[in-house]
């Protein structure tokens, strides 16, 4: 028989490492009938789900800049006070050239944050815009988590230091709007006016076929 209920059926996630202070649920839909007086105002079709997308692409890069400003200022403040064999680490070639690169990309994703937030503005910000800030910011926020986890090493993973909750907070916002693999098929379609989804779906009927 069917395991689920008729209906709609959401259930609370647990377990997660990261966004824990937010409840999830994992939404189960068998057979729903929804009456066409409960349709949402100015909701006609997948575009204007879309729209929807476009804006919570964008407010999901701020939040990704928030959690690499976060996590390059541990960084930073951490190789001032950390000392090893009689000098802070801050000292050293390899960390300073990390900090450097990780503020390199905070600035990149800070601009590139503003611009799309004046684009919104003036009503000129596009679904293929807000996929390419989604695709950069998640990528290279995550990789300033795990630069200034790399940093602190084996204190990176201590819960007072915050890092490891930047990072895995990052895990999970490289995953909703669309992950990076996503975001660049919609900027690829952009770019060459070829879906790759559509070539997708012929490849899988020619096989079918």
């Amino acid at each position: 028989g069917d395991p689920y209920p008729r209906g709609y059926s959401p259930t609370v996630i647990t377990g997660k490492i990261g966004k824990r202070a937010i409840l999830q649920a994992d939404i189960r839909i068998n057979e729903l009938r929804i009456p066409k007086t409960n349709l949402l105002e100015r909701s006609h079709d997948f575009k204007d789900a879309v729209a929807v997308l476009n804006a919570t692409r964008s407010s999901a890069s701020w939040e990704a800049l928030g959690h690499a400003v976060a996590a390059f200022e541990i960084a930073q403040a951490y190789s001032l006070e950390r000392s090893q064999f009689g000098s802070t680490i801050g000292s050293y070639q390899l960390v300073q050239n990390l900090l450097a690169n990780m503020l390199a990309e905070v600035t990149a994703m800070y601009t590139m944050c503003v611009r799309s937030a004046q684009l919104a503005d003036a009503g000129q910000l596009t679904g293929p815009m807000s996929s390419l800030l989604k695709l950069h910011t998640a990528k290279k926020s995550r990789w300033v988590c795990q630069s200034s986890r790399d940093i602190l090493a084996g204190n990176g993973l201590l819960l007072e230091r915050h890092v490891a909750r930047h990072l895995t907070d990052m895990e999970i916002v490289h995953t909703y709007e669309g992950t990076e693999f996503i975001q660049s098929l919609l900027v690829g379609r952009e770019l060459t006016g070829v879906s790759a989804f559509s070539a997708s779906k012929k490849h899988k009927e020619r096989l079918q076929g």
